[in-house]
């Protein structure tokens, strides 16, 4: 799956609407290449379990709503994400949703909710974000070749900024289609701190 660009954080976002063996199954099976005679054996199965469990898997993702694959980053993009990061930094919550596309999503799995519009983002951003996260910095990185703000949260104990997790944004027509929030624990895979240094300020952001 890591050196297949065409497998995308979305696809591993729906995956965890799976049961464990559906999302074996639809791995071994749909990414992996495996054939239905490996898979039973790898799974101590069935060749007529794993066919019906891989036709149910395919189902319950059918329909998602799956952002396609990135284009490469523009200048328009880069400022997109600018004045988002911005608006959160702010918290401003009609920047913010004046940034966004009318259909937009947002998700945070693993947890299962989904909030959808941009009604949804505001209440989103006032009941639940910005009650949560009271102060954040974002440094700009790339994920799934899309856009995407590693979040840090000041350490109340300390003082330090520490890495909370990673916002992948799926931009359309120069707005904000999509926002996927992932743990913290994907930081470390983009070379990302997990403590921003004492020295840093917005402006260094790439």
């Amino acid at each position: 799956m890591e050196q297949n660009e065409a497998v995308s954080l979305a696809f591993v976002t729906a995956l965890q609407l799976l049961s464990p063996r559906a999302r074996a199954v639809l791995i071994l099976r749909d990414v992996l290449g495996f054939s239905a005679r490996e898979v039973a054996g790898t799974l101590d199965s069935t060749e007529e379990a794993v066919a019906m469990t891989l036709s149910r898997a395919r189902m319950s993702l059918r329909g998602k709503s799956l952002p396609s694959p990135a284009r490469p980053s523009t200048a328009a993009e880069a400022t997109l994400v600018r004045r988002l990061a911005a608006a959160f930094t702010a918290h401003d919550v009609d920047k913010v949703v004046s940034l966004l596309a009318e259909d937009v999503r947002i998700a945070m799995p693993p947890l299962p909710a989904v909030w959808e519009g941009r009604g949804r983002a505001a209440e989103f951003l006032s009941e639940v974000a910005f009650r949560l996260v009271p102060e954040a910095r974002f440094v700009q990185t790339r994920a799934n070749r899309q856009p995407a703000l590693a979040v840090y949260t000041r350490d109340e104990t300390n003082g330090l900024w520490r890495g909370s997790g990673l916002l992948v944004i799926t931009p359309r027509g120069g707005q904000v289609a999509g926002l996927t929030r992932f743990e913290s624990h994907t930081l470390q895979a983009f070379g990302l701190p997990r403590v921003l240094p004492g020295d840093y300020s917005p402006a260094d952001a790439p």
